[in-house]
């Protein structure tokens, strides 16, 4: 096979650390469900009334993925940097239309996310009818622990966040509006799921801003933890 010449060196594969493992997870799209704890949607302003709804997404570019540990510089364009704690779920093979019911089987594993956003920008965007892209897909806004292997639907268990040790973020993941095989069956109506694709489920209530100097540590029972640094301005 030819060798393609190409005019730039091609972006990294982004990928995870799996726990157990010295393989890597290749990450492949980043998909993200809005709005999917009660509490949250309220606080946002925008009661979810799931019998006339259904879940809607965004999305956030593979190249806004950080390993969790690290410490980020505080985003341009923004003055109201928000945390988002979230359980993440890692697609292990391929899958389209597929039924609640055989939903789980598209499972590889879990992890423990933050969903960092500009929430100025973000409702600006909102209010205007405009993307969201601005607020949610910007750089080194997707965090992620190590993936947890597992196929197991996860109905519960405690979900946390706090920020210099302060708990700001407390639930349950039996407080999803839509729960996992409801995700996975709904999105792949859209999408071809494809191994290594990651869906950020839904934060709860508790979202707050961050400043230069803060760490921000999460927990999911049965999964792990994530934990990031907010660094200085570029």
């Amino acid at each position: 096979m030819t060798q393609a010449n190409y005019l730039w060196t091609p972006p990294p594969v982004y990928s995870l650390p799996v726990r157990g493992s010295d393989a890597r997870l290749p990450v492949a799209r980043i998909f993200c469900v809005g709005r999917n704890y009660h509490a949250h949607a309220v606080e946002m302003g925008a009661p979810v009334d799931k019998a006339a709804a259904r879940p809607f997404y965004f999305t956030k570019s593979v190249s806004t993925l950080v390993e969790s540990g690290a410490t980020v510089a505080y985003p341009p364009g923004t003055e109201n940097y928000h945390y988002e704690m979230e359980l993440v779920v890692a697609i292990g093979k391929p899958g389209f239309r597929v039924s609640e019911g055989d939903a789980p089987s598209l499972i590889y594993g879990y992890a423990a996310g933050l969903d960092m956003t500009r929430r100025d920008l973000q409702l600006v965007a909102r209010d205007k009818g405009r993307p969201w892209d601005l607020g949610k897909d910007f750089e080194q806004s997707a965090v992620c622990s190590e993936i947890v292997p597992s196929n197991a639907v996860l109905a519960e268990g405690a979900i946390s966040l706090a920020v210099n040790g302060e708990t700001k973020q407390s639930s349950d993941l039996s407080m999803l509006i839509w729960n996992i095989p409801e995700i996975i069956a709904d999105l792949s109506q859209f999408y071809h799921l494809q191994p290594g694709d990651l869906i950020y489920t839904g934060t709860p209530e508790g979202v707050g801003a961050v400043t230069p100097g803060d760490r921000i540590t999460g927990r999911i029972d049965g999964v792990g933890e994530v934990a990031l640094t907010i660094g200085k301005p570029e």
